[in-house]
Order: C-alpha cells, then structure tokens, then sequence
C-alpha cells in the first residue's frame, strides 16, 4: 500500500517525469517494485505542449511526495517519430508487444518544445545521476555522455536502446536506489 502526503517510510520520495513521445506509464517496470520497497512514487503525466506547463505538472507531482525526493527524468530529446517504423530507433530492444504499447500510450509534443526557455538548473546545485544508453538511436550515446560529464552526474551505462526503464528495469531501479541512499544520508547528515 503507498503511503499518504506527509507519512514518512524513512525511504526518499520517487517522482518520475517522462520524455516525449511517451507518458507516465513508461515506467511501469519500476513503479511497483519501488512501491513494494516503501517508497512513495508518482509518476507525472506531462501535456508535451508547454515547456512551462510540463515543468509546472512535475512541480504539482513533487507537491504530493514527503521530501526528500528524488525526481527521474528520462530525455526531452530525440527525433521525433513519426510513423510507428521508426520506433525501431526509440525502443528497439522491446518486444514487438511493448513497442506496440509504447506506440499507442505517446503524447506529441508541440512543435516549437525545444525552443522554449525556463530560467534555473537543477544541476548546477543538486546531485545527479545520469543512465547512458549505449544503443541509443534517439540521443546519440557520446551526446548523452557529453551531457552526464556536464552535469557532474554519477554515471551508469547499459547497452540499451532510448528506453532503458523499459528495456532494463532492474539497473533503472539500482540507480534509483542509489540516489535515493544519497540523498537520504545527506537529509540524515544536515
């Protein structure tokens, strides 16, 4: 049973935020279990027509979680699909069935999405983790490297395709619970 606002686990809260041409189901994989292990989870549903509104949904969902909280994001960025052929470049490594499923449960993003600016960057001031999916055909892997190493994030690789939550949600789950441990002795340590 996930716990309500306010009643702590001793467990860091979990807020997923997904990229596009997906929802919040994308991580199904890894909801449960995280739950089963006492976490509170939710995941945000984004409108993928506003930068501003996007951020404004992950706000609201970090509003229902007891802090602290570890919020995932899976990439804003990639080519965008067109044709249910070209999912083959996003979530190659699923079944036919999954890419099916992932096909039918996307949200298109407005056209002018990545032109859209918001001012702050968590980053520069919170630790980071960053999944490097080396068999990525959406968001080249030295991109995503590139990015990670910017960040100062704490890297992992995994030879996936753009959707490792899916495709590994077992590592998914391992890095989150990594961040939620560091997070949780540095909250113990202030």
């Amino acid at each position: 049973m996930e716990p309500k606002k306010g009643e702590r686990t001793g467990k860091a809260s979990i807020v997923f935020a997904h990229g596009l041409w997906a929802d919040g189901s994308c991580y199904s994989k890894v909801i449960p279990t995280l739950q089963a292990e006492g976490h509170e989870v939710i995941s945000a549903q984004n409108s993928l027509d506003s930068l501003e509104g996007d951020v404004a949904a992950v706000i609201r969902a970090l509003g229902r979680v007891s802090s602290p909280a570890i919020l995932v994001g899976h990439s804003y960025a990639g080519t965008i699909i067109t044709a249910a052929g070209t999912i083959g470049c996003f979530a190659g490594d699923l079944s036919e069935a999954e890419q099916k499923l992932v096909w039918a449960t996307q949200g298109v993003p407005a056209a002018d999405l990545f032109n859209q600016k918001l001012e702050g960057t968590a980053w520069k001031s919170k630790p980071s983790w960053y999944i490097v999916a080396k068999n990525d055909r959406t968001v080249h892997p030295e991109l995503q490297r590139s990015a990670a190493k910017r960040m100062g994030a704490t890297v992992y690789e995994v030879a996936s395709s753009h959707v490792p939550m899916l495709s590994n949600p077992s590592l998914v789950l391992d890095v989150i619970r990594s961040a939620a441990k560091a997070v949780q002795g540095a909250t113990a340590a202030a």
